[in-house]
C-alpha cells in the first residue's frame, strides 16, 4: 500500500521561503507521477505543481516563477520549493501520487502571515 508522509510545513511572513517534503513508501517510487495540491479554507484543492515519472513538471499560474518541484528517485522523495510567499499562498499542502490509483498524504499546513 503506498503510503505519502509531507512535512515542512510552518508559519512564515510574505516574501519568505519554506521547501516542503513527501516521502513516498509502499511501491516503485520511479513509477509514479507525483503532485502537490493545496486547499484553503472553503476553497476547493487545486493543482499547485506536478513533476512526471520522467521528471517533465507543470506549474499552476499562481505559483510559476516562485514554487520549484522535484524528485529524488533514491530518495523515494518528492519536494516543494516555496519562494517569495504571499498571504495567498496559505492552505493545506497535499503530496499525491499517481500511476493506476491516486493516493494522498495527509496534508501539511502552510500559512504567510506577519
Amino acid at each position: 500500500q503506498v503510503q505519502l508522509v509531507e512535512s515542512g510545513g510552518g508559519l512564515v511572513q510574505p516574501g519568505g521561503s519554506l521547501r516542503l517534503s513527501c516521502v513516498f513508501s509502499g511501491s516503485i517510487f520511479s513509477r509514479y507521477n507525483m503532485g502537490w495540491y493545496r486547499q484553503a479554507p472553503g476553497k476547493q484543492r487545486d493543482l499547485v505543481a506536478r513533476i512526471t515519472s520522467i521528471g517533465s513538471t507543470t506549474y499552476s499560474d499562481p505559483v510559476k516563477g516562485r514554487f520549484t518541484i522535484s524528485r529524488d528517485n533514491a530518495k523515494n522523495t518528492i519536494y516543494l520549493q516555496m519562494n517569495s510567499l504571499k498571504p495567498e499562498d496559505t492552505a493545506v499542502y497535499y503530496c499525491k501520487a499517481d500511476f493506476r490509483y491516486n493516493y494522498w498524504g495527509q496534508g501539511t499546513q502552510v500559512t504567510v502571515s506577519s
